[in-house]
């Protein structure tokens, strides 16, 4: 990445904890125990899924380019399988977390993903994994975290009954696009789509999960 798409992606990547956090806010005892688009998580299980994520990326930037993640992805295993493994790491994470209500689990998140965010200029441009003769650095690996932050505020806006569109839709494609080799032939041939719409599509996500 162009040191003026390194600023727009640290931007964004910003921007993405911010409006989690602005969404976060927005929620009261009873909603953070409603339904989201991510499969059988409420709102609360989500904000859970925020915090450990977050801390993953700081296990895998200290482990890099022998992370976890990197191990997993040196086998060159297809995007589905992949998928798979990391949906597994990702339950049994949320389930050895221990219970907390939504604001702790947002706030502990905020910390670690901002904590996250300050580390990557000076680690910018050096390996973090492989996949099929790819390298990603540790950028690449930031344009996908930014991805994820807004994916998830878009999940926690569903969950509220409201939209969310991140300000630059095509930079936050482009970003996830940078950190997920694996996911390129998904992403091909995307000419004329709506950037927003198609990676909400190819995250898995269903556009139309209904607002309540």
């Amino acid at each position: 990445m162009s040191r003026v798409s390194r600023a727009g992606v640290l931007a964004a990547y910003r921007d993405g904890i911010t409006v989690i956090c602005e969404l976060a806010a927005q929620f009261t005892d009873a909603t953070w125990l409603a339904a989201t688009p991510c499969a059988e998580w409420r709102a609360v299980d989500l904000a859970g899924h925020l915090r450990c994520v977050a801390d993953d990326y700081h296990e895998y930037l200290d482990d890099a380019p022998d992370s976890r993640l990197a191990r997993l992805m040196s086998t060159n295993a297809p995007a589905d399988s992949l998928a798979r493994k990391l949906a597994r790491q990702n339950s049994a994470e949320l389930a050895a977390l221990p219970d907390g209500p939504g604001p702790e689990h947002i706030m502990a998140f905020a910390e670690s993903a901002r904590s996250y965010g300050r580390r990557l200029p000076l680690s910018w441009d050096l390996p973090h994994h492989q996949y099929q003769g790819i390298d990603v650095t540790v950028g690449a690996m930031a344009g996908a975290a930014c991805a994820e932050w807004h994916l998830h505020a878009w999940d926690l806006a569903r969950s509220l009954g409201k939209d969310y569109r991140p300000a630059d839709p095509e930079l936050v494609l482009t970003a996830w696009r940078a950190g997920t080799p694996q996911l390129w032939p998904v992403l091909a041939g995307r000419a004329g789509d709506d950037p927003w719409l198609f990676l909400l599509t190819a995250s898995g996500r269903d556009p139309e999960w209904p607002q309540i």
